[in-house]
């Protein structure tokens, strides 16, 4: 059923094969066989506004299932759902609030490390700058003033 062919001429050959599908076997179909209702319905025609006649069979609609009464709900089980509901929401709302306050200290705690850093900083200026400013003691002078040591 696979057949070699040859299909690219010239120097470089190149072999492909064919494939051909085989045809499948037809499906023997059952035979149809109507259904006979109970009682054969009416048929009824109308008369559209334009003349024409259309007739047909009358189909009464499907009537839904009649609904069942629910059970009632224990005031319990109601008042046990609504408490677990609270419960959770209290719950929820310690845990945010826990996470804020970490938070907020942790802030807190940043800004403090970085205006202690700034001042720091600030200070180490004005102490290694050799300009503006800054008094000059002579420590021979002050101490023979501070001893009233005249000579």
């Amino acid at each position: 059923m696979n057949e070699p062919a040859n299909l690219v001429p010239g120097p470089r050959e190149a072999t492909v094969e064919v494939h051909r599908p085989a045809p499948l076997a037809p499906v023997p179909s059952a035979p149809v066989v109507p259904l006979q209702a109970n009682s054969v319905p009416a048929v009824t025609s109308v008369v559209l506004p334009d003349g024409r006649v259309v007739t047909g069979y009358a189909v009464e609609p499907t009537k839904p299932d009649p609904v069942t009464a629910k059970p009632p709900v224990s005031r319990a089980a109601v008042n046990i759902a609504l408490g677990g509901i609270g419960f959770a929401a209290v719950c929820g709302g310690l845990f945010l609030l826990t996470a804020f306050i970490t938070a907020l200290t942790a802030l807190i705690t940043q800004l403090v490390v970085l205006a202690a850093v700034v001042f720091g900083g600030w200070v180490a200026v004005q102490v290694f700058s050799a300009s503006g400013g800054g008094t000059t003691v002579n420590i021979r002078k002050a101490v023979i003033k501070r001893s009233h040591f005249h000579g």
